[in-house]
């Protein structure tokens, strides 16, 4: 061997060492970051069950396992959706904003029933539980503040008949002003007539009205009445109307098409009132003028109806 060929030989030995020693590097470098990649894989995953968990353990907190959880979330939804239900029959005029209520109860309570949720999702359920709770509560703050005021009306009208006067007749009229009142408190809004007093009119020589109990004679039905305060009613324009039921059981009417609707239906009607009503009891007559027609003798009966709801009746006879 000649000494041009020892060097060459030892650089190519060198550079194979090199060369294999790289390879190992970029292997192990390659190695370590496919390792580090998978731990913080790990370490993101850890984290979010880390998260599940706290999750876990706040949902079940006051319950022994989801089987408690979803029994006691099914309960709470059917309890909301009673009290809604109690809620519309007490306020209608909120009943559209309670009935989405309603439809999202009836959403969760279906989920929920279907056994099919996670638990992630029942955690999320059950916090949609407990703002619908809070929701709740707001409309139960409304209601008490209803029933206060009801407790308050129902002392004023136990003080009331506790002043009554002695003599029969005023004892009876006041009892009659305090059932009726009472009546009102449990109909929330509704009012309600009371102090009635129908009668045919005739007219004398110098054409002032007076009562007469002739069919003959009469040209005018009167009908005068009390409309009793209610501070629960909404305030304004109102009508009150007057039906008159003759012997033979219809209507008595001066045109065809006298008809309004009530909570029981369209019926007739035979003469009506416009009133600015301002929650305080006020004083009205209604009359009714007869135009060409020959009453009948008999038993009349009077109705009169207010807001849909009928408020009082009277009742007169004519020879």
């Amino acid at each position: 061997m000649t000494e041009d060929q020892t060097p060459k030989s030892s650089n190519g030995l060198y550079l194979g060492f090199i060369f294999i020693l790289l390879i190992g590097i970029s292997a192990l470098a390659y190695a370590w970051s496919t390792q580090r990649t998978k731990l913080n894989q790990c370490k993101n995953e850890n984290a979010q069950l880390t998260n599940d968990m706290a999750g876990m353990e706040e949902m079940l907190g006051g319950y022994i396992n989801v089987g408690d959880l979803s029994k006691d979330l099914k309960k709470d939804f059917r309890n909301m959706l009673d009290n809604y239900d109690k809620l519309i029959e007490m306020d209608a005029s909120k009943a559209d904003s309670l009935n989405k209520q309603k439809d999202r109860i009836n959403t969760l309570l279906q989920k929920v029933e279907s056994g099919k949720l996670t638990y992630r999702e029942l955690v999320k359920v059950r916090k949609e539980n407990e703002t619908l709770r809070g929701i709740m509560r707001s409309y139960v703050r409304t209601i008490d503040s209803l029933n206060t005021l009801n407790i308050k009306i129902g002392s004023e009208l136990v003080e009331t008949s506790a002043k009554l006067s002695s003599t029969s007749n005023e004892r009876d009229e006041y009892r009659k002003a305090a059932e009726t009142s009472q009546q009102q408190v449990k109909k929330g809004s509704k009012l309600q007539a009371y102090n009635i007093q129908s009668t045919a009119l005739r007219l004398k020589l110098n054409n002032i009205p007076e009562p007469t109990d002739k069919a003959r004679n009469a040209v005018q039905i009167r009908s005068s009445f009390t409309l009793s305060e209610n501070v629960l009613a909404n305030a304004g324009k109102k009508i009150v109307y007057m039906r008159i039921v003759g012997p033979n059981g219809q209507t008595i009417q001066t045109k065809a098409n006298y008809i309004f609707e009530t909570e029981s239906g369209s019926i007739s009607y035979s003469e009506r009132k416009e009133i600015d009503y301002q929650n305080e009891a006020i004083d009205l007559t209604i009359y009714y003028s007869i135009k060409g027609e020959d009453l009948s003798k008999g038993a009349y009966k009077v109705s009169l109806y207010c807001d849909g709801y009928l408020i009082g009746t009277d009742s007169f006879s004519l020879k």
